[in-house]
């Protein structure tokens, strides 16, 4: 068979076993062994030893370690009740401005995000805390809806992020790097939560019913003092963090993995203030951890596993060939791989996107002489929307699963689409304008 309808077989067969529901981990080295099978150019020896090549390399990865660390410090931090406590404050600080309570979801979420990297904890949490306090002071259920869903998916793109030490640990260039990754992350990380924050402040100004404020005597029960009291009681920890983790990668002082650690710890000593520092929480915590961490790994085997095969069929070569001898533009290619990722976010997880499709996507990316951080960037942003789209995002999953009595299916959906446009108008400002991916690096580490 040739390269090119190896090419069309293999992606036809993945997408087919993982609309059936298997699992993806298995089902991308399922895919990969059988393709291996058929290719004449394989053996099963030589299957064998790429696989257990693909495995080492990835156990001999140092920069994976901060994987479990910053799964370890997002579920300790879920168990604090820090996002917890920043709410109660914002919702008395914003509560008396229209739409102000949306705003404070925006704001703890956006603060949540950079101390976690996980979207879970946050749409979850967020979903248990405010969607009831919004409901009740009679918010649009559908805006409530889009809200606590779009500013949770915040966690996956604000650093620290999971899928960016994963891209870092796919592509292994200076240029994406977890420290480049990081530093260019932040403005258009920053850049969605202001739309987010721009849209519910004016949807709720034209429109006062989808967002009122709270009573007058509600608000009034503290003084301007006490409210800055608790905001900065509540604020300065999670900073504090932050400045922690994200402090010491930008100015050099640690790796992203020995940051992930003092993040870890730091996450310990917050429990401990908090007072939720038991047992029980350290047992849940390292158990969650040990899941969430063997599925991303599992994930990660799989995933380099049927790029090895495919790469080796000549199935990036027939790709890059397809995209690239088709004589149009760059800003065309990258619109089209772009469109792809798009797509697929509405079936496929996040990292099984990564994994198939930046080992193809980045060489087409060298060749066309693009910026690889630019385009990376691109890439992540544009997953985000994988947890807003539709039948399989799995932010309207969580928020489901958590939501108060009342609501359905089509009422988060309708909810989250002016978010989902939201976030394209993001992806497009960032397109437009590259330095706001390039300037923190450049500025950090002088790329």
């Amino acid at each position: 068979m040739s390269p090119e309808v190896l090419t069309l077989a293999m992606f036809g067969t993945l997408v087919v076993a993982v609309a059936f529901g298997h699992p993806l981990a298995y089902t991308l080295a399922g895919v990969a062994t059988l393709f291996g099978l058929i290719d004449n150019r394989f053996n099963v020896p030589m299957l064998f030893n790429m696989y257990a090549n693909q495995c080492w390399g990835i156990m001999d990865n140092y920069v994976l370690v901060a994987i479990p660390l910053f799964i370890f410090m997002a579920q300790l931090l879920d168990r604090s009740k820090v996002a917890e406590k920043l709410f109660e404050s914002l919702y008395i600080v914003l509560g008396s401005i229209r739409g102000g309570l949306g705003l404070a979801v925006v704001v703890v979420c956006t603060v949540f995000a950079a101390t976690t990297g996980i979207i879970g904890a946050s749409v979850v949490a967020m979903g248990l805390l405010a969607a009831p306090a919004l409901v009740e002071k009679g918010y649009d259920k559908a805006m409530t809806s889009g809200i606590i869903c779009a500013a949770g998916t915040l966690g996956i793109l604000i650093p620290p992020s999971i899928m960016m030490v994963v891209y870092a640990g796919l592509t292994g260039l200076k240029e994406t790097s977890v420290g480049n990754l990081f530093a260019g992350a932040v403005i258009p990380g920053l850049i969605l939560s202001g739309l987010y924050f721009i849209y519910i402040l004016a949807r709720c100004i034209l429109n006062p019913q989808m967002g009122p404020p709270i009573s007058q005597e509600e608000a009034g029960r503290y003084t301007k003092a006490q409210k800055w009291a608790m905001t900065m009681k509540s604020l300065v920890p999670p900073l504090g963090l932050i400045l922690i983790v994200m402090g010491t990668i930008l100015g050099g002082v640690a790796t992203p993995t020995e940051a992930a650690g003092l993040g870890a710890l730091g996450a310990f000593i917050l429990a401990a203030a908090n007072r939720k520092l038991t047992w029980k929480v350290l047992k849940e915590s390292s158990y969650a951890t040990l899941r969430t961490t063997a599925m991303v790994m599992m994930l990660f085997i799989g995933g380099k596993f049927f790029s090895a095969v495919f790469l080796r069929m000549g199935g990036g070569d027939v790709v890059a060939d397809l995209l690239i001898g088709s004589g149009l533009s760059k800003w065309s290619i990258v619109t089209i791989m772009m469109l792809i990722v798009f797509i697929m976010g509405m079936f496929v997880d996040w990292a099984a996107i990564l994994l198939v499709t930046v080992p193809v996507f980045m060489p087409i990316v060298l060749e066309l002489e693009i910026d690889p951080l630019w385009f990376s960037m691109l890439m992540c942003v544009n997953l985000q929307t994988s947890f807003l789209t539709p039948p399989f995002g799995y932010a309207l999953f969580y928020f489901a699963g958590v939501a108060p009595k009342g609501y359905d299916t089509m009422t988060i959906y309708r909810g989250i689409i002016p978010f989902v446009v939201l976030q394209l108008i993001g992806l497009v400002i960032i397109a437009l304008f590259p330095t706001t991916v390039t300037w923190l690096p450049d500025l950090f580490f002088g790329r």
